[in-house]
């Protein structure tokens, strides 16, 4: 298995041209399922899970094809069954059945998978479901469903999910009567898949609020589409200047999707220049601690963040406080972060963190996804050698992680 090997200590100089979201393409993958019609996505990131989600659109019989950052999608379903051995590998192929269902009015699905972060429970997806007349039976690890007396209805949810948010979307663009979604999840993806299902002649509005509204249309057609660029990676480039040192421009940002990170790296001491799409980042003094920092839905602070805040916040001169609200078990990250020296306490949902003046080098193993852009953190910042083994974890989100970082002055490289 691939690994990283970090000699820490280099300030980090340059520019980053960001990718696009992982987490908006995927819901759009979906959507592309629902016309027969060429779909068009411009700015898709070369990742594990976007190549897992076109081999399960082509093991259901859709057509995909990619030619560098665009992606080609022709919806041609000849199956209603989601494969189990693809399933289990994204967590993401749970938008599947709303767009499946949409098309075809049955579908059969494996529970999904993904990073190992908590229970992440879909009841919340299949409540909404039957709201909408859907019929659900689950059995022997599949969940079986039937759309074909499916009709526009009012949907409460206990909590915004954004998954389940966006799979109400799919589902009920075609649906017959108007559809309304209270408590909907407010993330930038939810406004980026509105966008592109407008485009396909849908009538989706209100994404961005907590009150959305989808009147259901008879058919869908085709478009051309550009991804929003990914406010996490972003986040990431910010806090690894952060935590090396140094001066480095995003290109292609959307700043405003990123105004919880942005505030906390103001007030811990770094100079942050908006204008456009570009954040620039300048970091020249150990940073001020971050106090409390609770992990919240959108537009709180992500959690997705979460753990790259952890590794910045070790190397902070005081004390940080950080609480994640949103996943029971997205600490798995600590225990390494402490080999490499950091001094961090973790009691249930609560992590206390003080800082030291620099971390050391070890060799540690990424967990997870974000929990492995932490420890590459960390290693930049570390003395002496910090060597990362199951980088599959890290590379599921981002592009060229290790060259990009490379290009910027890093000493990383994988082997």
């Amino acid at each position: 298995m691939a690994k990283y090997i970090i000699n820490g200590g280099s300030a980090l100089n340059g520019k980053v041209f960001l990718q696009g979201a992982k987490n908006a393409v995927l819901p759009l993958f979906a959507a592309a399922l629902l016309t027969e019609e060429e779909v068009v996505l411009h700015n898709c990131p070369d990742l594990l899970d976007v190549d897992n989600m076109a081999r399960i659109l082509q093991s259901i019989g859709a057509d995909v094809e990619r030619h560098g950052e665009t992606i080609k999608i022709r919806g041609n379903l000849n199956s209603y069954e989601i494969p189990y051995g693809l399933a289990k590998e994204l967590r993401s192929s749970i938008f599947l059945l709303g767009s499946v269902l949409a098309r075809r009015k049955k579908a059969k699905v494996a529970y999904p998978g993904g990073c190992d972060i908590g229970l992440r429970p879909i009841n919340i997806h299949l409540d909404a479901f039957r709201e909408l007349g859907v019929k659900i039976e689950e059995k022997y690890g599949y969940i079986y469903c039937d759309a074909s007396n499916m009709q526009g209805s009012h949907i409460n949810f206990d909590y915004p999910s954004v998954g389940a948010t966006e799979n109400v979307m799919l589902l009920a663009a075609t649906a017959k009567g108007i559809t309304t979604i209270s408590n909907a999840a407010r993330e930038p993806e939810i406004e980026g898949l509105q966008d592109f299902l407008n485009l396909m002649g849908a009538k989706v509005s209100g994404a961005g609020t907590p009150f959305i509204t989808i009147e259901g249309v008879e058919s869908l057609k085709g478009t051309e589409y550009t991804t929003i660029p990914d406010r996490i990676v972003a986040g990431t480039y910010l806090m690894a200047c952060a935590i090396c040192g140094g001066e480095v421009e995003l290109i292609g940002a959307r700043p405003a999707h990123l105004h919880a990170l942005l505030s906390k790296l103001s007030k811990s001491g770094c100079k942050i220049k908006v204008n456009n799409d570009k954040i620039y980042i300048k970091a020249d003094r150990r940073l001020l601690p971050f106090e409390r920092v609770e992990t919240q839905p959108y537009p709180g602070f992500p959690t997705d963040l979460q753990a790259p805040l952890c590794a910045l916040a070790s190397v902070a001169c005081g004390n940080t406080v950080v609480i994640e609200n949103i996943f029971e078990t997205r600490f798995k990250h600590v225990p390494e972060l402490i080999k490499m020296g950091a001094r961090i306490i973790v009691s249930g949902s609560v992590a206390s963190i003080r800082g030291v003046e620099r971390l050391r080098g070890a060799e540690v193993t990424a967990m997870d996804l974000r929990g492995g852009a932490a420890l590459v953190l960390a290693g930049l910042n570390a003395k002496g050698t910090t060597i990362i083994n199951e980088v599959h974890h890290i590379e599921r989100g981002y592009e060229n992680f290790d060259a990009i970082l490379s290009s910027l002055g890093a000493d990383i490289v994988k082997v």
